[in-house]
């Protein structure tokens, strides 16, 4: 090799390296940037405010008080979804059962959309209604009477334990936490926990892929909460999630959250989680803070692409 084709060689080389030196500076100014503009958002909660975020294809992850425990909320009815439906794969149970629902299974004085379209009760339901119910419309009732046919709480605690979700549990029932303010505090979730089971549902890990199938088109069809994740991004963005709210005592909420996993239109996903809690701030306010990170998130990983 002569010595200006070693050079011309070196030359190249070196403008490779730079060029890999530039995107990578440019990525981490984009972070950084990212991150400036999730802590900016926080503080309009006026509380506590708990974030988990991940690129589900390049596995980039970003977390804000992390270290703290959040009350779930109805968020819980998504680890209790994927429990009912694990027993559904092991043959114990099957999406087309029926289940008779009767007037000592609808409590009032909760949110019930079964109740409400059979206030007498004394009806057969099958199991994916009921499931669909509870994870679609956060149905309170249904959520009970999924916890009666699995055996309680410790069952479905014991199944994400199982399945290698750390720093959540799930401890009572809707009716439980209905009795008395602290309950809802015993169902508790680490941001980053919760990310860990979005990220199994979105890689079919733990669940049969019928039964995956069946769990993401019921969180995609999920009605609460159209102000949180969904708030801000395009009408017709596609995002499987799960949300929870609790009452008010005294000016403070303790819980409003939303967690899911939003389909880019690139087709690639992001997996997010966003528990505010301890706020007094009102409604608008409280959605418009998981909508803004949620927006942000849904720019900052289309933007790197």
């Amino acid at each position: 090799m002569t010595t200006r084709s070693q050079f011309k060689v070196l030359f190249l080389s070196a403008v490779v390296l730079l060029s890999i030196a530039g995107r990578s500076v440019f990525a981490q100014k984009q972070a950084d940037d990212f991150r400036r503009k999730i802590e900016k958002i926080i503080p309009e909660a006026k509380g506590t405010v708990g974030v988990a975020i991940m690129g589900l294809e390049d596995r980039e992850t970003f977390l804000f008080n992390e270290s703290l425990r959040y009350p779930m909320q109805s968020v819980y009815k998504f680890p209790l979804a994927m429990a009912v439906l694990d027993q559904v794969d092991k043959g114990k149970l099957s999406l087309n059962q029926k289940i008779r629902v009767t007037p000592k299974d609808l409590l009032p004085n909760t949110w019930s959309p079964i109740r409400e379209k059979y206030p007498k009760g004394n009806v057969d339901l099958k199991l994916s209604e009921i499931l669909s119910y509870t994870v679609s419309q956060s149905d309170n009732n249904g959520c009970d009477i999924l916890f009666r046919l699995l055996g309680g709480p410790k069952k479905v605690d014991a199944y994400v334990q199982s399945i290698g979700v750390k720093s959540i549990v799930i401890a009572a029932t809707e009716e439980e936490m209905h009795k008395a303010w602290n309950v809802q505090f015993t169902n508790w979730c680490k941001p980053r926990a919760m990310l860990r089971l979005l990220d199994i549902l979105y890689k079919g890990k733990a669940l049969s892929k019928t039964s995956n199938d069946f769990l993401w088109r019921i969180m995609t069809e999920t009605t609460s909460g159209p102000n949180k994740i969904k708030g801000l991004l395009p009408k017709n963005a596609l995002v499987a999630h799960k949300t929870g709210l609790s009452d008010t005592k005294d000016g403070i909420l303790a819980a409003t959250n939303d967690v899911g996993i939003m389909t880019l239109p690139n087709g690639e996903h992001v997996a997010i989680v966003v528990f505010v809690s301890n706020t007094p701030v009102d409604e608008k306010t409280r959605d418009g803070v998981i909508a803004q990170i949620s927006k942000a998130a849904w720019d900052y990983f289309l933007a790197k692409k």
